[in-house]
């Protein structure tokens, strides 16, 4: 509890700093007479509209779901090169950096090398890697300049996305190529070898809307800033068609190729330095106001080079049973789904849809070459009770070639006692089956020096026994707009029970995956978020969360009881904007592998409290509006990451992070 006063003195000294280096302009200065007078000062927050949590748009007080969006605005104004440090300010989420490359992210005391419960889409695509359950957060297929919005769903939802919408689900929106016209550029550079660029082209042509993009990106390792953590070259390419009736179709396709990729860590501590990633895709849906239909196929290609974490380098190697220790991935996956809603009566909706998706899997890691089916058919109904209560229900019916057919319910009230206030309660299930890699691997721990509890080679085997994981979980939130739309506060509290999660059991012959038993988790946030004068806006918020029952080795769950996240910005009519985030993660365990205990050089289990502080300062120099109201602009900015220079591990196995200042310049033409 100390560490969390003093990260908090901590906030609220920077913010009086804040204030006092950046006074407001006396000519936006706020009048105190009335109320009345000041909303022609005030430039008030203005409720979100969400897509995720229902398939459908809808305000997010309204939504069945716990959603918190992340805009563009929020984007730019953080200076984050990446999606996972932008997700940080959200309560509740676990944002995990373990090397330069390497992010695992999931929700609620749930996070884990290797995470593998959280779906993430992109435009309502899967970019979940279903072969082996995880996500290249470096590896996204969209560059910053493109991003609308990002929802975040805490919370499992499996009644509509199916599989893998265990902890919730991230849904990054694009911009549409109307909101894009014309030529951005972006660019940016800087400490451990930061560069960050991107190019973005959309236009009108009649009926046809475009865009096309590309971008590079690099950064060098934590513990080595001479050594290349990632480096990946993307394009993306995107063309919508509008028919008649309301009604278009959509193409669109990608490539991002990464070389190298410094992870990721895997649950046994084991880093596989993968020396060549291919990504790409090819999506096209048809849209028709409550109808869509969406086909799509992603590929997963990688050389990897599977190679031990450093504290184990010279003691053990990592092979497959030809004692090969290159090892090539090839995945894919075939995807196509249809979805119908139709109005019922005044009061009442009804959504069903159906998908099919097909995977497969080869390496020389696995026994054989592994293929899977998934069907699911789902419904959902929402009904006005009355003007103040809205109840929204679902059930998915999944089938799967390698486990029994699942049900997915989800059950959510809203409840409007007044405008602007709502209160949510929800009940839901989901579950994340084993994956390809999961069910047939085969690798051998092979020993380099002599040991008597590790004599000769261990082989790492899947099984095709395991259940899938599932989750029950309960939440009751509140929402409510204050002071004119001056101030929102939420709050959220939350009892989650995952059951037969994953995990791996070690004899002194082999290690078997196997399910290890049930973890409990309970805990809440609560938030708020203000617009304190016309050039001033800011958040603050605070989660608890605890692990009552716990399951046992690698499927152990580690996570910080406390975390505290507080932002201010100003962003003047001179051009001038400016950005403070202060994040403060509490101290926690996460199990290890055994392998380090036998050779004694375990690193420990627990990591220290940490507190990061992101600033950015920015000057639009240049903005004008040209004749068809499109937007010119040109902007420079300087951003700080972890500007206490806190070093700090954010687990035991994962490098040192440090400080790093990156310039950045954007041009919209």
């Amino acid at each position: 509890m100390n560490t969390t006063l003093r990260a908090m003195s901590i906030a609220g000294l920077l913010v009086l700093s804040w204030l006092a280096f950046f006074p407001p302009p006396l000519a936006i200065a706020e009048p105190t007479e009335d109320i009345e007078s000041a909303t022609s000062v005030f430039s008030l927050l203005q409720e979100e509209t969400v897509s995720t949590a229902i398939r459908r748009e809808q305000p997010i007080s309204q939504a069945p779901s716990n959603v918190y969006v992340i805009t563009a605005e929020d984007i730019r104004q953080s200076g984050a090169p990446d999606v996972p440090t932008i997700l940080r300010r959200i309560p509740g989420l676990e944002v995990m950096q373990v090397t330069g490359a390497d992010f695992n992210v999931s929700v609620r005391g749930n996070n884990q090398l290797f995470a593998n419960k959280m779906l993430v889409l992109v435009d309502g695509r899967s970019v979940y890697i279903d072969v082996q359950g995880f996500v290249f957060w470096k590896g996204l297929p969209v560059t910053l300049p493109e991003i609308k919005q990002i929802e975040v769903i805490k919370g499992p939802i499996a009644a509509l996305y199916g599989f893998n919408a265990f902890d919730g689900v991230v849904n990054i929106i694009t911009k549409s190529p109307e909101e894009m016209k014309g030529s951005t550029l972006q660019t940016a550079g800087g400490e451990i070898g930061t560069v960050s660029t991107a190019a973005v082209h959309a236009g009108i042509a009649g009926n046809l809307k475009y865009r096309v993009s590309g971008g590079y990106e690099q950064n060098h390792q934590w513990r080595r800033h001479s050594a290349l953590a990632f480096r990946s070259y993307k394009f993306n390419s995107q063309a919508e068609y509008a028919l008649p009736g309301q009604s278009k179709i959509s193409v669109s396709s990608g490539l991002v190729y990464m070389n190298p990729h410094d992870g990721p860590m895997v649950g046994s501590g084991n880093a596989i330095l993968t020396s060549g990633v291919k990504l790409p895709y090819a999506n096209i849906s048809y849209d028709n106001q409550g109808f869509f239909l969406r086909a799509y196929w992603n590929g997963f290609f990688a050389d990897v080079d599977a190679s031990p974490h450093p504290l184990l380098h010279r003691l053990i190697t990592i092979t497959d049973p030809g004692m090969n220790s290159n090892m090539g991935f090839a995945g894919n996956t075939y995807n196509i789904e249809g979805q119908h809603s139709i109005q019922i009566m005044d009061s009442g909706r009804l959504t069903y849809g159906l998908n099919y998706r097909h995977n497969t899997f080869s390496c020389g890691c696995i026994s054989t070459f592994g293929k899977e089916n998934r069907m699911g058919l789902y419904v959902q109904g929402e009904w006005s009770l009355l003007p103040s209560v809205n109840v929204i229900g679902g059930l998915r019916y999944d089938l799967h070639t390698q486990i029994n057919p699942t049900y997915s319910p989800r059950l959510a009230v809203v409840y409007t006692p007044t405008a602007g206030h709502t209160v949510r309660a929800q009940a839901s299930v989901a579950y994340r089956p084993p994956t390809l890699f999961e069910t047939h691997e085969d690798v051998r721990v092979n020993p380099l020096v002599s040991n008597p509890f590790f004599p000769v080679s261990n082989p790492v085997l899947g099984s095709r026994n395991l259940q899938p994981e599932r989750i029950l979980s309960y939440e009751l939130g509140y929402q409510g707009w204050f002071y004119r739309h001056r101030i929102r506060v939420r709050a959220d509290i939350f009892y989650n029970r995952a059951m037969n999660l994953i995990g791996l059991e070690s004899t002194p012959t082999m290690v078997t995956a196997i399910n290890t038993g049930k973890t409990e988790i309970y805990g809440g946030e609560a938030g708020v978020e203000f617009q304190a004068a016309s050039w001033l806006t800011g958040f603050a918020n605070y989660s608890f969360q605890q692990i009552e029952r716990n399951s046992t080795g690698l499927a152990q769950r580690g996570a910080p009881q406390s975390k505290v996240n507080a932002g201010l910005r100003g962003e003047w009519e001179n051009g001038l904007s400016s950005d403070v985030t202060i994040h403060y993660v509490g101290p926690t365990s996460y199990p290890q592998a055994v392998s380090f205990d036998i050779f004694g050089v375990s690193p420990g289990t627990r990591i220290d409290g940490y507190t990061l502080l992101n600033l950015r300062a920015g000057y639009r120099f240049w903005e004008q509006v040209t004749a068809d109201e499109n937007r010119r602009s040109a902007e420079i900015a300087v951003s700080v990451f972890n500007a206490l220079d806190d070093g700090h591990r954010e687990h035991p196995l994962g490098d040192l992070i440090g400080r790093r200042v990156m310039a950045w310049l954007t041009l919209k033409l």
